[in-house]
């Protein structure tokens, strides 16, 4: 297959399951990885940051992996395509696409293009029946790798999904917190449970419709008849709320911050993606034994209107680990124990940016925990590029905010405007509401019992990651 073959396979695979085509930057990226380019080559060419290629390449490697049921990465990308092009598996799903209105979808989904012989992410509960009592649709789901202690979390999870019939949960905190590890660990522990399991990222945005095709579908794999529908509407029969009361259904969905705007407060849904809201509260008012799990950087507006302890919508913010990173140190073969808790505190315990720091101590300081440390002001490396995409996503007057923030040396009350920030009281009190729902501010509880009767007033901060880099990467216009 030559390299327009490959792309025009890859596109169809992509239309297919999510009814968009590949963007200019996805084709640019699997050009370059065709042609052997590294990211920062390919960054050169597109005139974009490295970091930003890569966050593209690993969303797009992520999307073809669930399309095709198996890992998918940059240095098998040509292989798992031609595998796929040239198995009889991919001639039968290839002739039975029909057209649905504006989008192609699969009569029989049983012919989806994977692989032969690779291992495919759905699994009876008891292989031999002959009516399967679980399928798990787990090809979005991470792999597990090692998984630091959240007891405390897992524990708080499992009571409210199976003891306290919560239909509708967040899990929510910033990038590299381990939402998705503790969700993947979550499901492993409870799949059992559940009649059908199912996880799909929404990284790549597809539209609600399109979504629910998908899931849809998972039903018909599993042995669910799904009769096609009449009036030419998107497939699938039964509308998904039904499917989820008549089994009891796990469904995860991850990055559920992608379909909602950049550039606006947090819980502002992209146009036309409003329908997702719609899908949310449904489930949650709504009679089901049912669960729809949601991994997100900032809090859906539905759970932040509905949550409460006598409702069946629940949200946990996962914080960083506290002393317990000391093992993703102590993997990285870092020295110097009695610098851990330090070291761990600056970074908030938060896992991917210790993995990447640690990293950077072994590079540049040899192991030498007191040495990069002693260096002012923090040193971020590779954590920029980690942070830039949330941080765009931001509307300017979070921004704004978040300089003033970065600008103080210490907590600081909102009892007032900052003089330097034009917005209304109000508006500066949405803003740092929305900074909040999206875990990037920090709020300190203090003793000020002398100055009136409350025990303790509210102060806000930022991490010191977060400080360091709205520094470097921001300036107020």
């Amino acid at each position: 297959m030559d390299v327009q073959e490959v792309l025009k396979l890859a596109d169809d695979l992509v239309f297919i399951n999510t009814g968009k085509h590949l963007d200019n930057l996805q084709e640019v990226i699997l050009r370059g990885t065709l042609q052997g380019l590294k990211y920062s080559k390919i960054a050169d060419e597109s005139h974009c940051s490295e970091g930003h290629i890569k966050d593209m390449a690993s969303a797009l490697w992520k999307l073809l992996s669930e399309v095709l049921g198996e890992e998918v990465n940059k240095a098998n990308f040509r292989v798992r395509l031609e595998q796929v092009k040239f198995s009889n598996l991919w001639w039968n799903f290839n002739k039975d696409i029909v057209q649905i209105g504006e989008v192609n979808f699969c009569e029989n989904n049983s012919h989806s293009p994977k692989v032969p012989n690779s291992p495919i992410d759905e699994e009876p509960l008891n292989k031999g029946d002959t009516e399967p009592k679980l399928r798990q649709f787990l090809a979005g789901m991470p792999k597990s790798g090692i998984f630091y202690d959240r007891t405390s979390e897992l524990t708080t999870l499992k009571q409210w999904i199976l003891h306290e019939n919560t239909r509708l949960l967040a899990i929510l905190g910033i990038v590299g917190i381990g939402k998705t590890a503790l969700a993947a660990q979550l499901v492993q522990q409870i799949k059992h449970e559940f009649d059908f399991v199912i996880w799909r990222s929404l990284a790549t945005s597809p539209p609600q419709p399109i979504l629910q095709t998908n899931i849809i579908q998972c039903f018909s794999r599993g042995g669910v008849p799904v009769s096609a529908p009449e009036d030419g509407t998107i497939a699938g029969g039964l509308p998904l709320l039904e499917y989820l009361q008549k089994y009891r259904c796990l469904l995860i969905l991850d990055d559920v911050q992608m379909v909602n705007s950049s550039g606006q407060l947090a819980g502002n849904y992209q146009i036309g993606y409003e329908d997702y809201g719609t899908l949310f509260r449904q489930v949650a008012e709504l009679s089901h034994n049912s669960c729809l799990v949601l991994l997100s950087w900032e809090t859906p507006r539905e759970i932040a209107v509905l949550e409460g302890k006598n409702q069946p919508v629940r949200s946990l913010q996962l914080n960083g680990l506290g002393d317990q990173a000391g093992e993703i140190l102590r993997e990285q073969g870092l020295a110097e124990h009695k610098k851990w808790s330090e070291l761990i505190e600056q970074y908030r315990g938060n896992p991917l940016w210790l993995k990447i720091v640690a990293t950077m101590i072994q590079d540049l300081f040899n192991g030498s925990v007191s040495e990069f440390l002693s260096d002012d002001p923090l040193f971020l490396g590779d954590l920029e590029s980690l942070l830039h995409q949330p941080f765009n996503r931001l509307s300017e007057s979070e921004k704004q905010v978040m300089s003033w923030l970065a600008s103080e040396t210490a907590p600081v009350s909102i009892s007032k405007v900052p003089e330097n920030i034009q917005l209304s009281r109000s508006q500066f009190l949405k803003v740092m509401q929305s900074l909040g729902r999206r875990s990037l501010i920090e709020k300190i509880q203090k003793d000020d019992s002398l100055r009136d009767s409350y025990a303790s007033r509210t102060f806000f901060t930022l991490a010191p990651v977060l400080k360091e880099y709205v520094k470097t990467n921001y300036s107020p216009k």
